[in-house]
């Protein structure tokens, strides 16, 4: 057995030897000589290709396959409207400035304490302005306004400060920041800019492609990443890490890298078309990151350009989606809905506020919102989005064992 292997790798040897001195001393008719010779020890192996000569033009690009094309031309379509936001604050500047511990003292307790020593301590000599972040956005009207994250765009005091696909920048101002979900839209003066075609996010489908497209980690514009969408109706808890902290319901959950700097971006369709926008990834996970379904977003822009805000309609109500584990724990008479129940952060049912008007109290289950299912995949909160400030809405609800039908004008939301 040895001695066959032994054979083998001298076999191999040789032919190396033998393909070395063609690849770095042979012409061209002695390298179709050595594909014939390989071909006859190897039936089916690929050809070689001669290496180009120098100097010599590159090939022009050519896709591999169609799937590749489609992805490459819905980058191209997409990043001319892809921005980069950056974030400057004022940040004191910190130096050193001589000190004196013993200055208070008598000057024979000075001199026995160390008098005549130099001592230092930190002390603030101004301000500055400096970089202290960045993100990703895009532009939905040839005059400059742009969608990003809530997140990105939050701190009143801070200035952003816009990057164009082409190396142009502008300063931007935040016009408003969504009460609900983590969406913002902040506007730059423009005229002619490149725009994004915005898609449908309800016709997406488990598998379907996703590609992103942003400020990687602050550091690398424009970078775009492909995979797939993982999940469908979402609900997380999203924070910065530090005092900003809030749950986004219905997102959209893909496998397409995303990270701080891709906040704000969008997340594409196999069209180009925006689907998403980047909003969150899972620290510490690999390959686990989360949009806001554009849809959502459709509303907000919608609602800037009539009304110059963000109007997001209201019930007022806190619940917990009911589950079949928490039915059976709770001994509940059906396994879904949501269930009306206070916490920490206030009642189930908030006062005065519609739901409150429209006779719903705790520990009720909202069963339907005309007529459409509550569950673990179709949030309540999600439904009430979907409406506008003085809609109507019919809620089948079961209290202590029986159901009845309550109805609740919308109101606006004004906690923001």
């Amino acid at each position: 057995m040895q001695r066959k292997e032994l054979v083998f790798l001298v076999a191999v040897s040789v032919v190396a030897a033998i393909a070395a001195s063609f690849f770095f001393s042979a012409s061209g008719t002695q390298a179709s000589l050595f594909e014939n010779f390989l071909q006859r020890l190897w039936p089916g192996l690929p050809t070689l290709s001669a290496p180009a000569a120098p100097g010599a033009a590159a090939e022009p690009y050519r896709p591999t396959a169609d799937y590749e094309e489609r992805v490459v031309k819905a980058v191209e379509s997409a990043s001319p409207a892809v921005v980069s936001i950056v974030i400057s604050k004022n940040v004191p500047i910190i130096e050193q400035c001589p000190f004196d511990p013993f200055g208070d003292l008598p000057p024979e307790f000075r001199e026995f304490f160390g008098g005549g020593r130099s001592f230092s301590r930190p002390c603030e000599k101004g301000t500055r302005l400096q970089e202290v972040g960045g993100g990703s956005g895009f532009i939905v009207s040839a005059d400059g306004l742009i969608v990003t994250n809530k997140h990105v765009v939050l701190d009143p005091k801070a200035e952003y400060t816009v990057f164009t696909n082409d190396g142009k920048k502008y300063s931007a101002n935040v016009l408003a920041r969504d009460p609900v979900q983590d969406i913002a839209l902040i506007k730059i003066d423009g005229a002619n800019l490149p725009t994004v075609s915005l898609g449908d996010s309800d016709s997406l489908r488990l598998g379907q492609t996703a590609i992103a497209i942003g400020n990687a980690l602050g550091e690398f514009r424009n970078t775009v990443s492909v995979g797939v969408v993982s999940g469908l109706a979402r609900t997380i808890t999203a924070g910065d890490g530090a005092s900003f902290s809030e749950t986004i319901r219905g997102v959209l959950q893909t496998d397409a890298a995303i990270n701080p700097g891709n906040s704000g971006g969008p997340l594409l369709n196999l069209r180009g078309e925006v689907v998403g926008i980047s909003t969150a990834v899972v620290s510490g996970a690999q390959n686990i990151g989360f949009a806001i379904p554009v849809n959502q977003a459709k509303r907000a822009i919608e609602s800037v350009k009539r009304t110059g805000k963000i109007t997001v309609p209201y019930l007022g109500v806190r619940y917990r989606l009911i589950t079949e584990e928490l039915a059976e724990e709770e001994k509940l008479p059906v396994k879904r809905g949501a269930l009306l129940r206070g916490g920490e952060d206030g009642p189930a049912v908030v006062k005065d506020s519609p739901a409150a008007k429209a006779g719903l109290q705790a520990e009720d289950i909202v069963l339907t919102m005309n007529d459409q299912d509550v569950d673990r995949d179709h949030d309540l909160a999600l439904f009430v989005q979907r409406y506008n400030v003085g809609d109507t809405i019919t809620l089948k609800v079961m209290r202590a064992g029986e159901t009845i039908t309550l109805r609740a004008t919308l109101e606006e939301r004004n906690d923001l």
